[in-house]
C-alpha cells in the first residue's frame, strides 16, 4: 500500500502538480495518460515521474498509461487530500484576506474555519464567509475546537509571539507567510512560504535568461 512505502521529501513536493494536472484530465474526460505525458505537461523527465509514481502506490500499464481517476486518489491519500483538516488563520491583512477568501484549499485537505486578527475594527465581520475573531480568543478556540494546522500571515515582528501561542494551544503543523525563521519544539511541523526570497529567485533567473538571449 501507498502509506508503507518511503517517499522522498523532494517526491512529496512534486506530486501536488502531478494532482493538479490529473484533475485537469479528469474535467476533460481522459480516463488515463501516459508517464510521458504527465513529464511534459509538468516539466519533469519521463524517468522521475515513474519514479514518483511508482513511491505512491499503482503503476502504469504498457500501450494504456495510468488510470487518472485511481491515480488522483492514490496521490490525494498520501497527501492527505481525502482528510479535511481544519486551520486557523492569524493576520488578517491583505494577503490574509485573499487566503481566507480562496475557495479551492478544501480539494487538498485544508479548510480555514476561522481568522484572528489583533485589531478590534476587524472583530465580527466575516471574509470569505469565515469569521474574524479577537486574537485574544485564539487560545479557547483551538482548544475547543482541536484544530491542529495553524497559518501565520501577521508582520515578521509578530510572528514567533504567534507561533508560540499556536504551540500552547495544540497546534501541530505550522503554515508559515511571515518573512522568518521560526523556532519550534521539534515535533511541531512548519511549511515556510517566503514570498520575498520566491520573487528574489524568479527576478535573478529571468534576469540570466535575458542575458543569455542577448535581451537588455
Amino acid at each position: 500500500m501507498a502509506e508503507e512505502k518511503r517517499i522522498t521529501y523532494q517526491t512529496i513536493r512534486r506530486l501536488p502538480g502531478y494532482y493538479t494536472l490529473l484533475k485537469r484530465l479528469e474535467e476533460e474526460g481522459q480516463p488515463t495518460v501516459s508517464a510521458k505525458a504527465i513529464a511534459t505537461l509538468t516539466s519533469q523527465t519521463e524517468i522521475q515521474v515513474r519514479k514518483d509514481l511508482a513511491s505512491v502506490g499503482r503503476g502504469g500499464k504498457p500501450r494504456t498509461g495510468f488510470q487518472v481517476r485511481a491515480l488522483i486518489a492514490d496521490i490525494g491519500s498520501v497527501l492527505g487530500y481525502d482528510n479535511i483538516n481544519d486551520a486557523v488563520l492569524v493576520g488578517v491583512g491583505h494577503l490574509g484576506r485573499a487566503l481566507l477568501c480562496y475557495q479551492g484549499f478544501e480539494e487538498y485537505g485544508l479548510n480555514i474555519v476561522a481568522g484572528f486578527d489583533a485589531d478590534p475594527d476587524l472583530s465580527g465581520i466575516r471574509v470569505g464567509g469565515k469569521p474574524v475573531l479577537p486574537l485574544e480568543k485564539l487560545d479557547s478556540f483551538c482548544r475547543r475546537t482541536s484544530t491542529h494546522i495553524g497559518i501565520i500571515t501577521v508582520p515578521g515582528c509578530h510572528a514567533q509571539s504567534v507561533c508560540d501561542r499556536m504551540v500552547q494551544n495544540g497546534i501541530l503543523a505550522i503554515w508559515n507567510f511571515a518573512p522568518v525563521h521560526l523556532e519550534v519544539p521539534g515535533d511541531i511541523l512548519v511549511e515556510h512560504e517566503n514570498i520575498a526570497a520566491s520573487l528574489s529567485l524568479l527576478s535573478q533567473n529571468l534576469a540570466r535568461k535575458m542575458r543569455e538571449e542577448g535581451q537588455p
